[in-house]
């Protein structure tokens, strides 16, 4: 890959080395950055440093990635409960735990690799050149994506015909996607609209946040289907989908999402004596076009059965 330039402005003025250049390469770990900076290829000013040294406003950081070894991803028998099929397209119910696709810390057992398993060979939206290969097959059918806690409704693409017309329609929101969230607290009102653009939070670069200094608008529509002591069961809708939309939203409003300790931290673990195993969100129903054919589908699967127990567990 080739050198990076990086500009010390006066906001990380002081900041330790290592961890402005992670603030700027947030899926880089720390220990990689450190290891970087001892083997000389992230100099300052063209000087090599040690990863705590202080940097300087004006300061200019030559950073030089090393390129990551190409992994195979392969096939894995890794069960699907397969809610519809045909030759262009499949609807799954991903339960919660399954990665999506391979990324850092997660090569093995996710979805693409039982996708692989159960489908052979599917479409990608790669170049198909030698350098993205390995991310072309990484990311083979996939259209959209859900987070590795979240459960629920996915869409995966066949053929290529059937890849490009289900990301045209999630691109121009044609597909409408509803969830059902436990949150935190007892929402008063019947429903609601939240529009505040997020990003990567200006601080913390793993997460997203309503604070960026790249904003992107977001829509989200909530509506309350039953109150609890603590808690609140509504139905959202996204308008856009942004990374982490719902938690970040609802967590802005007040209202965090039950078990998403990223944005709700750790009293969103408990409520009383109960213990929440995981974020509390599902993607209950997904509405599109079918990619070949154009005749409108809804698919919807019920909550897994651990939110399904806190929900009964919340009426009691």
């Amino acid at each position: 890959m080739p050198p990076k330039t990086l500009i010390v402005t006066d906001s990380h003025s002081g900041k330790r080395l290592d961890l402005f250049i992670q603030h700027h390469e947030a899926y880089s770990s720390r220990n990689r950055i450190q290891a970087l900076i001892r083997d000389g290829l992230a100099l300052v000013n063209g000087k090599a440093e040690k990863p705590e040294d202080k940097v300087r406003p004006g300061d200019s950081i030559t950073l030089e990635l090393p390129a990551r070894p190409v992994r195979e991803v392969l096939p894995e028998n890794i069960p699907l409960h397969v809610v519809f099929e045909d030759d262009h397209m499949v609807v799954l119910n991903k339960p919660p735990g399954l990665v999506v696709h391979p990324a850092p810390g997660n090569y093995t057992g996710t979805l693409v690799n039982a996708l692989l398993y159960h489908y052979g060979s599917l479409p990608s939206t790669g170049t198909g050149n030698s350098e993205s290969a390995g991310s072309e097959r990484e990311r083979a059918g996939i259209v959209h994506r859900l987070d590795k806690e979240t459960s629920g409704v996915m869409v995966v693409a066949r053929t290529g015909q059937a890849l490009k017309a289900l990301t045209r329609q999630f691109k121009d929101r044609v597909v409408q996607k509803k969830y059902l969230a436990l949150v935190s607290g007892v929402i008063k009102k019947g429903s609601g609209t939240i529009e505040t653009a997020i990003g990567r939070h200006v601080k913390e670069r793993k997460k997203i946040s309503v604070h960026t200094a790249s904003p992107r608008e977001a829509v989200t529509l909530f509506k309350v289907k039953e109150r609890f002591k603590n808690a609140t069961l509504v139905e959202v809708e996204i308008k856009t989908g942004r990374t982490h939309q719902i938690r970040v939203h609802m967590a802005h409003a007040g209202f965090p999402v039950l078990g998403d300790k990223v944005y709700g931290g750790a009293k969103v673990m408990k409520i009383g004596a109960l213990s929440i195993p995981r974020q509390m969100l599902h993607a209950e129903s997904l509405s599109l076009l079918h990619p070949v054919a154009g005749t409108p589908l809804t698919f919807s699967a019920p909550p897994p059965p651990d939110m399904a127990a806190v929900i009964e567990l919340l009426r009691g």
